[in-house]
């Protein structure tokens, strides 16, 4: 975390405290020790999960709380075995009852890359008026191709009534190797948060990498972007990270 901070790296999810007393101590203890940086702590929407995820933070100087739940149709039957009508519902209250810890309240909804437009775009605006500030659209199974991922954020911002009142964010994950292009096009489009790991860390195939992103702005300058990352920290940030989790990275990888 501390390497994160020094690189530049601005918002940290640090752990999912209610997953266990290992990433609970984690994230207290990251809070302890980073200054400059948010720390998000991610919970479900659930009210027992967003009080850990809130007593997590306590010595956060910049806390937020990153709550969500599924929204494909896919995630409403099987899942959540319920209706769009409560989804929303249960969006609404975990976004409240989280502001009644911290300020900063960012959303996901997941699977939103495979959730039909309208209906995630009537989430994204009822948990606006709830509260959050951030809203988080991940393609949760790597699914979308990068114009129907840039499409999805472009009719975010037309179609959600104070959509830029709050920041719309990226979370991407690699299933197919798109995961990179799905967030450039992502920001193209109106987001401005990419959610990213070191080395492309994350479950099944990685997620988004933060130095291919980072890069891509740096050598595309033509495309506006700006990112206060400071690219010589990523090689010994890059082995750090492959020493600690046993990752090694591949010695063709992009970057």
């Amino acid at each position: 975390a501390r390497k994160l901070e020094k690189m530049g790296v601005d918002i940290i999810e640090a752990g999912f405290p209610i997953s266990s007393p290992g990433d609970f101590n984690s994230v207290e203890k990251i809070c302890k020790s980073i200054y400059k940086p948010i720390i998000c702590s991610l919970s479900r929407a659930v009210k027992k999960d967003i009080e850990v995820a809130a007593s997590a933070l306590k010595y956060a100087k910049n806390p937020r709380i990153h709550t969500g739940i599924g929204t494909s149709k896919y995630h409403i039957k099987y899942k959540f075995n319920s209706t769009p009508k409560k989804i929303i519902e249960v969006a609404i209250e975990a976004v409240k009852y989280a502001k009644k810890f911290v300020e900063d309240v960012e959303f996901y909804a997941e699977d939103a890359g495979r959730t039909e437009n309208n209906f995630l775009a009537q989430i994204c605006e009822a948990v606006i008026k709830a509260g959050a500030t951030v809203l988080n659209i991940p393609d949760t199974t790597g699914y979308c191709l990068p114009e129907e991922y840039a499409e999805k954020i472009k009719f975010l911002k037309e179609n959600v009534n104070s959509i830029d009142k709050v920041t719309i964010s990226t979370h991407c994950h690699d299933d197919m190797g798109l995961s990179t292009a799905n967030s450039i096009a992502g920001i193209i489009n109106g987001a401005k948060q990419i959610e990213c790991t070191i080395n492309g860390i994350g479950e099944r195939a990685g997620n988004t990498s933060l130095e291919e992103v980072v890069m891509i702005m740096k050598q595309h300058k033509k495309l506006n972007f700006y990112t206060k990352i400071n690219t010589k920290l990523l090689y010994k940030t890059s082995k750090l990270v492959s020493e600690c989790t046993g990752m090694f990275v591949q010695s063709n990888k992009a970057i």
